[in-house]
Order: C-alpha cells, then structure tokens, then sequence
C-alpha cells in the first residue's frame, strides 16, 4: 500500500521563485528550489566572522540579483552553526550556518541558510528542501507560482 499526500493543504511553488528576507533587508530575491539539496545556500561575499556578547556571528555582503553587482546588502547574523557542505559539483568545504525569516508568496518560516559563494551560479540562492518543511510541494514545470506578482512587478 502507498501512502499519499495530502495535496490540499500544501502550496505548489514552481521551480524558480521570488523571495523575501526580510530580517536581512532583501525584498526581492530570485531563488531556485532545489529538492535534492538538504541545506539552502545564499551567494555571499566579504564574510567577516566576529564576537558579539559572547556569540560567534557573520557579517557579510549578498547582491540580491542576478548580474546587478551595484545593488549591495550588508548583514550580520549569529551563526547558528558550522557545517561541512558538499557542492553540486562535488567540491566539499566548510560554511557558516545563520538562520533568518524566509517568505515566497503565502509561505513563510525560519530557515537556515549556509553562506557560500555562489557567483558562477545561475541564482544567488538555492531554497533546500529542509526550508520547505513539508509544507510545500515543487511543480518543476512550472515557474513562479507562488510569486506572480512579484515577476510582474520586476519586469
């Protein structure tokens, strides 16, 4: 016997979405969500690890879009944790882990997002499917279903 999904209760995102981060100050973020990745990665650059009151954090710098290097956010995150991650090309290094608030379309949560260098990829960042918590189901043929107008006012 199979067990299904329960479809109803579920958003269906498309393969590629405009996003939020909020807490970082990012309104619009193109993201592609990869299911076979277990962690989200954003493009992240200038990575300064630092102290505050006892606590290890990062400050770093994000272009939120795609081949626009004039548009520059600067953030500072605890670090929630240190992991070794394995690229999709294989290279294996280790990341700063942070956690922020995440919102595409009706979806929010907090997610945990490793920062990495991203910039030879086509989006600067990938949404894992651990962010997904099971409350959001992928249509790969399909893109920005969740974040329509979002598309229409970028264009």
């Amino acid at each position: 016997m199979t067990k299904k999904a329960d479809k109803k209760d579920k958003l269906i995102a498309g393969w590629r979405e405009w996003a939020q981060l909020p807490e970082l100050g990012v309104e619009m973020i193109k993201v592609k969500i990869d299911t076979g990745a277990k962690t989200s990665s954003i493009h992240a650059f200038d990575i300064f690890p630092f102290t505050y009151m006892g606590n290890d954090w990062a400050q770093f710098d994000i272009h939120p879009i795609q081949d626009n290097d004039l548009i520059i956010h600067t953030c500072a995150c605890p670090i929630v944790d240190y992991r070794w991650i394995t690229s999709s090309t294989g290279h294996r290094q280790q990341r700063f882990i942070i956690q922020t608030s995440f919102t595409m379309g009706d979806f929010s949560s907090r997610i945990e997002i490793s920062l990495a260098n991203r910039d030879e990829m086509g989006f600067r960042m990938l949404i894992g499917r651990n962010a997904l918590k099971g409350e959001v189901l992928v249509d790969p043929k399909h893109s920005f279903l969740l974040s329509h107008k979002a598309l229409l006012i970028k264009k």
